[in-house]
């Protein structure tokens, strides 16, 4: 077992309370795009950024726990508890209504993706029994059959962030690069908030590198001056503020669904 202190220094924004805020930001703006301002997809687009910034806060928060053990337990806790709020509020509700089925049938919230790639990344430097290898193959195995949120890509995400977490340079072309090969499967964005635009009426080889940039899950590379570039200031929040947000922010969504139904 690697020693903490031998371990590569995560390199970065380790402003992690500050990240966590401004990730919920992006979360809810996506999650209100999603299932009340349905006709804004410039929410969603914008709502890409949450992801990444989450998964940099736990390869961060992974460097420093005393308890591995714990952190996954408090990230499996909180999706136990969101989960129900989660199946309500983003209309994957199972079609029996049960408690069970809002656990066995609806889509699984966020916090099992995290929770499997933290596994993961912890059998990745434990490397007990081999875990540096069976760990992520099995990670990414129950990614795609518990058919979790970002799927088998989200949980592969985050390991390979964990891989290059020690160089800027390395964060940035592994997160273009993966993002790239993302957003392939996703038509070309033609308009933002009401403006209009064509790439196609450009030269060639500005309009083909540019339409690759242009597309829904492209959209997470926004969140890279937040991971490279360090904050001054952190914001510190308690550990029951900082998971306590997710099921407090759904309740925001919940409310403005009434309001603007």
């Amino acid at each position: 077992m690697m020693n903490k202190n031998t371990r590569p220094l995560p390199t970065g924004n380790l402003s992690t309370g500050t990240l966590k805020l401004i990730a919920l930001f992006f979360m809810l703006i996506d999650h209100l795009g999603a299932v009340v301002f349905t006709n804004v997809p410039e929410l969603r687009m914008l709502g890409r950024i949450a992801f990444p910034l989450y998964c940099w806060c736990m390869v961060v928060g992974f460097h420093y726990t005393r308890s591995v053990p714990r952190y996954l337990g408090r990230i499996l806790l909180t999706g136990i508890i969101s989960q129900p709020l989660y199946a309500y509020v983003m209309n994957h509700m199972p079609p029996d209504g049960t408690l069970l089925s809002m656990y066995t049938v609806s889509k699984p919230n966020i916090f099992l993706t995290l929770f499997l790639g933290l596994a993961a990344l912890w059998g990745i430097r434990e490397q007990k029994w081999l875990s540096h290898i069976w760990a992520p193959v099995l990670a990414i195995i129950l990614a795609t059959v518990l058919k979790v949120d970002y799927g088998w890509k989200g949980v592969l995400f985050i390991i390979l962030l964990y891989c290059v977490r020690s160089s800027r340079p390395a964060i940035a072309a592994f997160m273009i690069a993966f993002f790239l090969y993302w957003g392939a499967g996703y038509s070309v964005t033609n308009s933002f908030f009401g403006i209009t635009f064509n790439i196609n009426h450009l030269p060639a080889y500005i309009s083909s590198p540019l339409s690759a940039f242009l597309r829904m899950e492209t959209y997470a590379l926004l969140s890279l001056p937040f991971i490279l570039i360090p904050f001054r200031r952190n914001i510190r929040l308690p550990a029951w503020l900082s998971y306590g947000i997710y099921p407090a922010h759904l309740l925001v969504v919940w409310v403005c669904k009434i309001l603007f139904a």
